[in-house]
Formats: C-alpha cells, structure tokens, sequence
C-alpha cells in the first residue's frame, strides 16, 4: 500500500500539528444530497445492499471527493452493522429508518447476546476498507467508524430509533446488570471492530455517540462514557509507523467535553450547541477539536455559508488543531453546490488562521 499520503492534512490537525490551512470533511458526506449517490443506490437495491457490497460502498465513499476538495474520506457503512453481526436482524422501512427483527426485550435474550467474529460477519466491512484505502491511492486519509456501545444499545433496545429512549432508560434503571452485560459484549465488538477496520487501512477513527446525551450527568459517566474510554485504550495506537487518531463526537455531550477529553482520544467533536472558542479554552490544549457548524446553515445562501464559516474559524482561532465539519450529518435536503461553497470557504478564510 502506498503510506505516503499526498493531502494529511487532516491527520496533522488531529494531533495538533501545524497545518496550512483548516482541514475539513462532512459527516455523512455520502449520502442522499449526492444524486450519483442515489443512483449508485438504486443499482445496489437497497440501503443494506449498498454497505454489504464492497464495489458499491468503495463507489460511494469516493462520489463526495470526486465533487469536492475533502481532506478526508469515511468509510461508507452504518452503525448498526454490528447489532446486525449480534445476530438482532437489521432492516429498513421505507420512511421508517433502521429496524430491528430480534430487540433485546428479555433477560435470556440479553445474556445470549456474543461479540461477532468480525473477520466472518463483518468481513465485508474490512473488505470495503481495504478497497477504498487501495482505490483512494493515498490522495487523503481514510476514517474507519464505530457507534459507542451506549448508542447501539438504544437500537438495540428499543429495536429502532426512540424520541424518549423510555425502553433503554427502563432497562437501565430497573436491571442496571442486564444494561451492562449489553455494553460490555458490545464494547468488546466494537474494539474489535475498530481495530479490524485500522488493521485493513483506516488511518483515523471515530466513534459516534449520538445518543448519549440523552442521558442525565451520572447515567453518561456509567453507561456511556466509561465504555467509550475503554475503547480509546483498546484501540490500535500505531500502524506503519504512523499514529492512527482517534475521534469521540457525543451530540449533546458539551456539558462534558472535559470527561470526553480525558478518554484518552486525540479529538473531540463537537455539536453546534456549544463555541467552539469556549471549547477550545476547555480542552484544547489536550486534544483537537472537530466542528462544528449546524448542517441546516447550508439551507441558506452561499454568502450566509461563508460568514458561518468566518465566525466559526475566528472563533477556534490562531494554531492548529481544529477539523472544521458539521454539528452533525449533513441533510439530505442539501443542494451539493452549498455543500462545494462550504468546502471552498473554509479552504480559502482559513489561511489566515495559521
């Protein structure tokens, strides 16, 4: 493989190295706002058929940097591919999201529950990493990504998405034990997981909390976070010589960027429910910072963009350290030219900042 990436960019961001510019990628950026997206799409037959076919999730994971100057490429996969390997069942409802046949609803069905075998069940994910990594032919870095175990529980749980997560909240508070057999088989997948993904040529990885911030301050310590830790220190440091980074985004979690900060991971990303500057006063001189710019600003004109863009950087400031993306995955209601204006502005009032 070749190790020489000609755009790093966003690895020397990551570990707060001088840079020339702000790095910047889009969570979700392929995706639905993309019409080769939803072409490539319509030929796999399905969401499922699109991630579970390495030609197809290497198609899609490219369409975004074919039409934009990213400095970083994202596995094209899901988060719940794993309950999916646990043997849960996932499917998708037209206009319903992610379903699962087999919730976790009872004790037996808890305590049956096993850490996959990744290289079986999940072999077409390592498959399609190390398909991008080659197809990408070192133009940017490549990001592997995980749900955290509190996330995947939710789903889990409450066998799709929640507005109250009153399921899992239950299970938690009523058999705290049987809550944390879930988080512990699933931690100890998702480490693997990861670590399968570093192993096949991710040179970065994430771990999503989306959910955790639904939690109240004590259930996010326990349920959450202290799984989320143990998967910062299970992870692959290094490969080829090069630090692999790693990533922890908790929508919801700016109440405790200082405990994120102190899993031991090299960024911490950020909502747009909190400054960025207030953030960096925080935690920046311990990790780098990835945001963090609310996706609906993109609805608006390119001109109302680059101020967004503007505040946001004068924000962060002077130095490296900061990869500028979404408070969260960009709509699919997004027309791709805003999503380009996003990218050129951030490339262009950057500059100045380092």
């Amino acid at each position: 493989m070749n190790f020489k990436l000609k755009n790093d960019t966003f690895l020397r961001a990551l570990l707060r190295q001088p840079t020339e510019y702000t790095p910047i990628w889009m969570m979700r950026q392929a995706g639905r706002y993309l019409p080769e997206y939803r072409e490539t799409r319509k030929q796999a037959g399905s969401f499922l058929g699109l991630c579970k076919n390495p030609d197809y999730a290497t198609e899609a994971t490219l369409q975004p940097l074919e039409r934009f100057p990213l400095d970083a490429a994202i596995l094209f996969s899901d988060i719940l591919t794993v309950p999916d390997a646990m043997g849960l069942g996932l499917y998708f409802s037209e206009g319903e999201g992610p379903k699962f046949k087999r919730p976790l609803r009872d004790a037996a069905a808890i305590k049956a529950l096993r850490v996959p075998d990744i290289g079986k069940d999940l072999r077409y994910v390592t498959d399609a990493v190390t398909q991008i990594r080659k197809a990408l032919n070192g133009s940017v870095p490549l990001i592997g990504f995980s749900g955290s175990p509190f996330t995947l529980s939710c789903y889990m749980v409450e066998g799709g998405g929640s507005d109250d997560y009153a399921k899992v909240k239950t299970l938690m508070y009523n058999e705290p034990k049987l809550m944390h057999h879930i988080l512990e088989v699933t931690t100890q997948a998702v480490i693997n997981y990861l670590n399968a993904q570093i192993e096949a040529g991710a040179q970065a990885v994430m771990i999503f909390d989306s959910w955790g911030g639904v939690l109240s301050h004590a259930a996010f310590h326990e349920f959450s976070l202290a799984y989320t830790h143990r998967i910062v220190e299970g992870l692959i440091k290094e490969k080829d010589g090069l630090k692999i980074p790693s990533i922890v985004f908790t929508k919801g979690g700016g109440l405790w960027l200082e405990s994120i900060a102190n899993t031991g991971c090299d960024a911490v990303g950020l909502d747009w429910n909190i400054d960025i500057g207030i953030a960096r006063q925080r935690i920046g001189n311990k990790v780098a910072l990835q945001g963090n710019m609310d996706p609906a600003v993109l609805f608006a004109s390119p001109d109302a963009i680059y101020k967004e863009v503007e505040h946001i950087l004068g924000s962060y400031g002077y130095g490296s350290g900061h990869v500028f993306n979404l408070g969260h995955g960009i709509s699919q209601h997004t027309d791709p030219e805003h999503a380009a204006a996003l990218v050129k502005a951030v490339h262009e009032l950057s500059r100045k900042y380092h």
